[in-house]
Formats: structure tokens, C-alpha cells, sequence
């Protein structure tokens, strides 16, 4: 198949997916595994992330065409977590060598990810990048949100990085084609890259528009002045932290928590603790044997242990249903993960 028809082929999926005559068994199909997880995944963020942050939180209700344009700093959690937070579902574009194999790519065009390619990536398939952004003029156009992380590449730090272009090229193609687009800054700040039960701080920005610039210079100093502002607001949102300077991480990622809710909280904390280490400790041996210190571990602990979590559940449920054989062992699906929580609100917050 050519270029060209896979670019037909992408726009009319993508418009097809947005329009309101799609046929509903259909619309069904594709949509419940992106509904389904985005419940789940927000239920399991009140386990997986110890606090949540949100500046601005009116803004997650935003209404489209709009792009929101993030950092990078913790691989697919990123994605993730604006996923979960804004009230729309959000396409996001994703790095384009993951779609390589057509299983995998029809899975990650259900969850809403769009390929976009690197140079490294080889240069032949740069030219798919300009399908993905045909798809995501088609997403603006049934006012719907996407979302780019305009840094480009992921690094676990507290730094905003060098702005790639793809999010002025984006904005400007939409504009010039009299999409009514805003830009939505958003920065996201962890309190660890390699630990379970983070703080996250979400910081939403002031919308950048169409009439903060002069569309009559060229390419090159459009897209700087678009970068120029961006990072301006970034800069706003996103944490600056030396690395290894405990005192400014405390002090920005910190959270206290309440000395009586933590005595209250001490007990089933412990349960929670010794419950959980035979499928935690596992997983994160196996996770770090397998990502060691790359950018990819946290997520990648996270989505293991989100996936074996509901298995682990129920074996214990089972087992205990043997010993005991009473309807009452069934409330362990509740109880279990409540003492995981209680765990998480008082273990420590920061890497050391």
C-alpha cells in the first residue's frame, strides 16, 4: 500500500471515529478499550500516584479544537496522565517506531495514539508525519483534543528542555487553514522517577490563540516566535531542580501529610506492606532488570503492576474463599487495595 493510501486510510478512520453519523456497534467496538482503561487507570492513579496536584483545574474541561502541549519527563506515564485528568478523550502522538508492527498499530490507533516519526527513526518515514497531522486537523476539526510533548525526547529530570518545532508546525498548519485551535501549556512535574506512590503536580497554563501572532513573516520566524511563547509559558509550569539537590525537591514536591491521618493510617499501612511485597518486589526486580535506569522503568513498573494486580487479587480472594468458604472474603477485593493506599500515603516521597 502506498503513502498516499495510507494516508486515506488513517483520515477517514480518524474522521470516521469523530463523526457524530458513525455507525454505534461500530463506535462501540473502538471506543470501549479506551473508555474501559481510562476508568481503570483512573481509579488505579489514587494507588499509583500518592497526591495529584492540578493548577488551573477548570481548564481540564476545556473544550476543542485544542492541543495541548506538555514536557516530557517520564515516557508513557505523560500520556497517561493527561489521558486520565482532562475530561475529553485526548488523542496523543506518540513516538512512531512503536508502530511498526500492524497488530500493535491497530491496538494503539483503538487507545488514540497517532505515529510521529524522528530523523533517527529513518528519514523515509518522515513523510508519514505529515498523515498523522492530516489525522490531527481532522481531530480539530470535530473539535477534538490531541496532545504533543513539544520537547521531543523524554528525560527523567526536572528541566524544561530545547522546544522541537512540531508544535508551531502543527498550530500554524490549523490557523492557516482556519481551524480555531488553542494551545494549552501543561507541565508535569513528579516527585520520583522510581518510585511508586508519587506526587504529581499538573500544571495547566494560559491558552495561546491564533491572534498572539504575525502570520505574515516566514516559516522559520513564525515558528520561533510560536516556540518563544510557549516555552515562556512552560517555563511557568515546569519545576527547575538541580539534580541531587534534596533541599529544593522537598521544598517543591513535597507533600506533609497530616500527623493524626498518618497514626490512623499506620495499621493497615503495615497490612498493605506485607500483603503487597510478593507482587511488588517481583515485578520491580523484573523491571529494573529490564530497563535498569532508562526513561522507560516507572512507566513500565507502573503498566506491570497494573496488569498482574487484578490476577494477584484474585488468587488471594480464592484462596481464601478455600480456607473460609464465606461470602465476606469477596469485600477483599475493596480492602486490599484501601490498605495499598494507606500504605502509599505515608511512605516516602522523593528519590534519593
Amino acid at each position: 500500500m502506498t503513502t498516499s493510501r495510507f494516508r486515506e486510510f488513517d483520515l477517514s478512520f480518524i474522521c470516521c471515529l469523530l463523526s457524530p453519523r458513525f455507525q454505534k456497534p461500530r463506535q462501540n467496538h473502538l471506543h470501549l478499550l479506551y473508555y474501559s482503561l481510562k476508568v481503570v487507570v483512573r481509579i488505579a492513579s489514587l494507588i499509583f500516584c500518592r497526591k495529584i496536584i492540578i493548577k488551573n483545574k477548570e481548564l481540564l474541561k476545556a473544550e476543542g479544537p485544542l492541543l495541548i502541549a506538555c514536557n516530557h519527563p517520564n515516557s508513557f506515564l505523560d500520556a497517561v496522565m493527561i489521558g486520565i485528568l482532562f475530561r475529553k478523550p485526548v488523542f496523543s502522538l506518540t513516538r512512531g517506531d512503536v508502530f511498526k508492527n500492524p497488530v500493535l498499530r491497530k491496538l494503539f490507533r483503538s487507545l488514540r495514539m497517532l505515529p510521529v516519526y524522528r530523523t533517527r527513526e529513518g528519514i523515509e518515514n518522515l513523510t508519514e508525519n505529515y498523515k498523522t497531522f492530516d489525522s490531527c486537523a481532522c481531530i480539530f476539526k470535530q473539535k477534538g483534543v490531541v496532545s504533543i510533548f513539544s520537547e521531543g525526547l523524554c528525560v527523567n529530570e526536572w528541566h524544561l528542555r530545547a522546544l522541537k518545532k512540531g508544535t508551531a508546525r502543527l498550530a500554524f498548519k490549523c490557523w492557516e487553514n482556519d481551524i480555531p485551535l488553542k494551545v494549552l501549556p501543561v507541565g508535569i512535574n513528579y516527585s520520583s522517577f522510581r518510585s511508586f506512590g508519587k506526587n504529581v503536580f499538573f500544571n495547566i497554563g494560559t491558552p495561546i490563540n491564533k491572534t498572539m501572532f504575525d502570520h505574515d513573516g516566514t516559516d522559520g520566524t513564525k515558528y520561533q516566535d510560536f516556540n518563544n511563547k510557549l516555552r515562556e509559558e512552560l517555563a511557568q509550569l515546569v519545576f527547575e531542580i538541580p539534580a541531587g539537590d534534596e533541599r529544593i525537591q522537598q521544598q517543591k514536591l513535597g507533600v506533609r501529610i497530616n500527623a493524626f491521618k498518618k497514626v490512623m493510617l499506620a495499621m493497615p499501612a503495615v497490612f498493605g506492606y506485607l500483603f503487597h511485597f510478593p507482587l511488588y518486589v517481583p515485578v520491580k526486580l523484573f523491571t529494573a532488570h529490564k530497563f535498569g535506569k532508562g526513561v522507560h522503568y516507572d512507566s513500565m513498573l507502573l503498566a506491570l503492576l497494573l496488569f498482574f494486580y487484578p490476577f494477584y487479587l484474585l488468587l488471594a480472594v480464592i484462596l481464601l474463599y478455600a480456607f473460609f468458604e464465606t461470602g465476606w472474603i469477596f469485600s477483599v477485593f475493596f480492602i486490599l487495595p484501601f490498605t495499598a493506599w494507606c500504605f502509599v500515603q505515608g511512605k516516602k516521597q522523593l528519590d534519593k
